[in-house]
């Protein structure tokens, strides 16, 4: 087994071959550094979260300059499985609090969306934990990390809208497991009922909740001015919401007044 010096300098040197190089692909990469395939993928998973590269389809391109000011921040995968994108300190902020509830061998389940891909990069250092996802980039991501939790795909249709597997058969094969906690984000927040959306998909969703122990929404505080008509979760099936410093004292209590814990996270991490 390599050790974590060998790794470390290889992936230093990685850096340095990308810069150099520019648009460089994982083959080429694994025949350059004497690895294998998968190893360089890791690497680079893990270069991209550092900031130190970008990752794209097969391979690998350098951080443009404009933007090394932003290295060692977090990143998120996007639609693209092999896309990724700089969050917000905001939305990063709320990824950070949200993973910070995981403990080593636990069960998630991590719906789709932009806010709860924030997450991913925060759960790599932990042990031993199982992840279903409805979502191809969540899973791609995943099985990339440092220590790879066990990765399960829900299947069904795939829906172009929100880039998730959805319908029966995704709901029954998330209604066959039981989680630790759902991970689940929110297109709309309404004080007084819980999270809404436009989009009527909603029942892979209320699978994750009744099929998890702790259900958590992670949202900006944006998502109190989206006004939605369908009710997707009440807060009576909610267990915690996690937003940032935007919400406003009396928003924050009236949820809490429904017995949803509110959790405010902070860019600054104080």
């Amino acid at each position: 087994m390599k050790s974590s010096k060998s790794v470390e300098q290889r992936r230093q040197q990685i850096v340095a071959w990308v810069k150099e190089h520019g648009q460089s692909q994982v083959e080429d990469l694994a025949v350059r550094f004497a690895t294998s395939e998968v190893t360089i993928r890791k690497d680079l998973a893990a270069l991209s979260q550092q900031g130190l590269l970008i990752r794209q389809f097969g391979g690998a391109v350098p951080v443009p300059s404009s933007t090394n000011s932003n290295a060692g921040s977090s990143q998120f995968i996007t639609n693209d499985p092999f896309t990724y994108s700089t969050t917000s300190p905001a939305i990063n902020a709320i990824g950070q609090l949200a993973a910070s509830l995981v403990k080593p061998s636990n069960k998630l389940v991590i719906d789709c969306g932009s806010t709860t891909a924030s997450i991913l990069p925060h759960l790599s250092h932990i042990d031993d934990l199982v992840v279903m996802t409805n979502t191809l980039s969540t899973a791609n991501y995943l099985t990339q990390s440092e220590k790879e939790p066990t990765v399960l795909m829900v299947g069904g249709t795939w829906d172009a809208q929100s880039q998730s597997f959805q319908g029966a058969m995704a709901e029954q094969l998330v209604s066959a497991y039981s989680f630790d906690i759902a991970f689940i984000g929110a297109a709309g927040i309404d004080v007084n009922r819980g999270t809404t959306t436009f989009n009527e998909l909603i029942g892979v969703t209320r699978a994750m909740a009744v099929a998890a122990s702790k259900v958590v929404i992670v949202a900006s505080s944006k998502k109190l001015t989206h006004k939605m008509p369908n009710l997707e979760l009440s807060w009576k099936n909610i267990s915690v919401l996690i937003t940032d410093e935007g919400i406003c004292e009396q928003d924050k209590l009236n949820i809490e007044n429904q017995g949803v814990t509110v959790l405010i996270a902070a860019p600054s991490g104080e």
